[in-house]
């Protein structure tokens, strides 16, 4: 099993848009080989810096399902847009891939 994760750091004032955003996508995960779940997760304000930070968490069978959406035309629709919205980020998203430890 694979994990991929992304974070964003969603600037204060900008997370509803950001989450709209998410809601009301196109995703054709679920048509996916290996897809299993999504999740959006929303973490901590960072006051001090100003931007709360959200992940989204995608479950796959195997980090080779993963790679194989990365590199589809659903991949490239589904980000299509991405630039558009009215969201403001602080930095880039910062990918984090993992492989589940099978038996811990």
């Amino acid at each position: 099993m694979y994990i991929a994760m992304n974070r964003f750091k969603v600037q204060n004032g900008s997370e509803e848009a950001f989450e709209d955003v998410w809601k009301n996508r196109d995703s054709s995960l679920s048509d996916m080989k290996g897809f299993k779940e999504f999740h959006l997760l929303r973490g901590p304000v960072n006051e001090t810096e100003g931007y709360t930070l959200f992940a989204s968490h995608t479950v796959w069978a195997s980090q080779e399902d993963f790679v194989a959406w990365t590199k589809s035309e659903n991949f490239r629709a589904a980000h299509r847009n991405a630039g558009g919205s009215k969201v403001h980020y602080l930095g880039h998203t910062q990918f984090e891939g993992f492989s589940v430890v099978e038996g811990a």
